[in-house]
């Protein structure tokens, strides 16, 4: 792409996929009932936003599901695997793909992810692809939790521009949440909605001229 010099890369179904309707089908299970109010792609309830943002730690969002599901029974492995079943995994060969962008652009990853997940995500690339993080795909990489900000929040756009010294009109933007660029572009950022599914990365790349 003309002018772009920086990516700046979403992680759930864009490098890695997730699936919503995994989790509400575990949460039901749970007790919660109201599961599209409660927890989907574009919206959801506030302690995710909170849990997110670590405004609250694994403790206290275990406690929220409980009193969501108005079961006070529910144990922290029951709970976890619930949330951790919007997890699946990397797809294709996203990670050798990342690598070739890093070659033409300076890239990041910026992630709305949270204690419990990281943690997951974190076993699962160093068991499957022997690697312990993010590293070496990407000049650096942000989450949400550490940041104590989210997408779409401008904000968070900012920080990681200034923290870089990028320039918001040679930065790319790509996310799968719609509500998330809208952000983006508060921020001046350029950018692009994932609207395939991540195991064709490296096409919607090609597709666009970054690769």
């Amino acid at each position: 792409m003309e002018k772009i010099k920086n990516i700046i890369f979403d992680y759930g179904n864009v490098i890695f996929e997730i699936n919503f309707k995994r989790t509400q089908a575990a949460l039901l299970q749970l007790g919660i009932t109201n599961v599209e109010e409660f927890f989907a792609h574009k919206n959801h309830n506030s302690l995710f936003d909170n849990f997110e943002t670590a405004g609250i730690n694994a403790t206290e969002f275990r406690a929220g599901i409980r009193a969501a599901a108005h079961n006070p029974n529910l144990t922290d492995a029951q709970i976890d695997e619930a949330w951790n079943s919007l997890l699946i995994g990397v797809s294709g060969n996203n990670h050798e793909v990342l690598l070739e962008v890093k070659e033409k652009y300076r890239t990041f990853l910026l992630s709305n992810n949270n204690e419990i997940h990281y943690e997951w995500i974190i076993n699962y690339i160093k068991k499957e692809f022997g690697i312990a993080n993010y590293d070496e795909h990407f000049e650096k990489a942000y989450f949400s939790q550490h940041m104590r900000l989210r997408k779409p929040n401008v904000n968070i756009f900012e920080q990681v521009l200034k923290e870089n010294n990028l320039n918001p009109n040679e930065t790319l933007f790509i996310d799968d949440s719609p509500q998330h660029i809208e952000g983006a572009k508060k921020a001046g950022l350029h950018t692009l909605l994932m609207d395939v599914h991540p195991e064709k990365l490296r096409g919607f790349l090609e597709q666009h001229h970054i690769l």
